[in-house]
């Protein structure tokens, strides 16, 4: 048995199993005090995963963290999120602190696994894995093996460039399509606020809201702007307002041109795209996605490829963890 553990800004999970099915025999999960920093989680993990060893014969442990990381040392790069993450040695931890070993890879590249091995992308040579949420990650697996592992970074979709006018590092696919980056859109849209330099490097111009769109958002977030987030947006849109459909546009339109890039260099078999902004569901999300990426798309691809939403639910990472926790046990 293997141990499956999911670090988060907001969530520790920890499922056990065989690695080789989408089955847990016993799944856990906690939230996290940010407050208490990278210490206050690595406590938890001590007091869950003990009392999981001695109930299962565990023989090693595999985290999906929520940041970057160099899975050849097991140390933590970064946390964007948490306090005290930034150099930690993981998986020395686990051995000193657990008695076991441990391997270490990046939450987006486990859900990559996981849906190619048991979800969406089962049966597929490439799969292709977008998570879109705060931020955009994505993760590539052929073979059913997590590919760039020994590189300091790979399948970072969210940090293309969209355009020869990105200049700057921060006018990213993810400053555009993530959940805060559309927020911010609508914000923008909203106030009035003068052009932003990444509104140049849409394809069509920032949406202009109409008054009765723009009442119906601000109603949404009792008439401060400031708050307004990305799930206010969808459920407008959910709702009929056309301005609100068109701020997702400026996303999903970003996103799909990103994605298209990708295929054009890797032509995956299947793209799977996930994450907490994909909940919105087919009409106001995958399917324009699903639009826009034909536009985009290297013509021969057309037809080529599957583009479809996760089947794996929150405990995607986890499976992903006890699937790369049993590859690196072989």
């Amino acid at each position: 048995m293997f141990l499956g553990i999911e670090i988060g800004g907001t969530k520790l999970q920890l499922g056990v199993g065989d690695g080789d099915h989408a089955h847990f025999e016993t799944f856990e999960r906690y939230d996290v005090i940010p407050t208490l920093g990278a210490d206050g989680i690595l406590q938890q993990i001590r007091a869950a995963a003990q009392g999981l060893i001695q109930r299962f014969d565990i023989q090693r442990v595999g985290f999906g963290f929520g940041g970057p990381v160099d899975r050849s040392t097991g140390c933590v790069i970064t946390s964007h999120q948490i306090e005290g993450w930034t150099g930690l040695a993981l998986v020395d931890w686990v051995r000193d602190n657990l008695n076991l070993a441990a391997v270490l890879g990046n939450d987006c590249d486990c859900a990559a696994l996981a849906e190619a091995l048991y979800g969406a992308g089962q049966g597929h040579r490439t799969v292709f894995y977008v998570t879109v949420g705060t931020g955009v990650g994505g993760g590539l697996v052929i073979n059913q093996q997590i590919h760039g592992t020994d590189r300091p970074a790979t399948a970072e979709v969210g940090h293309l460039r969209p355009g020869l006018l990105a200049t700057d590092p921060h006018a990213t696919v993810e400053s555009l399509a993530s959940g805060w980056g559309l927020a911010a859109t609508a914000r923008a849209c909203l106030s009035n606020e003068p052009e932003r330099h990444k509104d140049r490097l849409l394809p069509k111009s920032r949406p202009v809201l109409n008054e009765v769109d723009r009442g119906d958002l601000m109603d949404r977030c009792d008439g401060n702007s400031e708050s307004l987030t990305t799930r206010m947006v969808g459920e407008a849109a959910a709702a009929g307002n056309n301005g609100a459909r068109e701020i997702l546009r400026t996303g999903t339109d970003t996103l799909a041109w990103a994605i298209a890039q990708v295929m054009a260099i890797v032509a995956p078999d299947v793209v799977v795209i996930g994450g907490g902004v994909s909940l919105m569901g087919d009409e106001l999300f995958l399917d324009p996605i699903r639009e826009a990426v034909s536009r985009y798309l290297f013509p021969p691809l057309a037809g080529a490829y599957v583009l479809t939403g996760p089947r794996l639910g929150e405990e995607v990472v986890v499976h992903g963890a006890l699937a790369l926790g049993a590859q690196s046990h072989r």
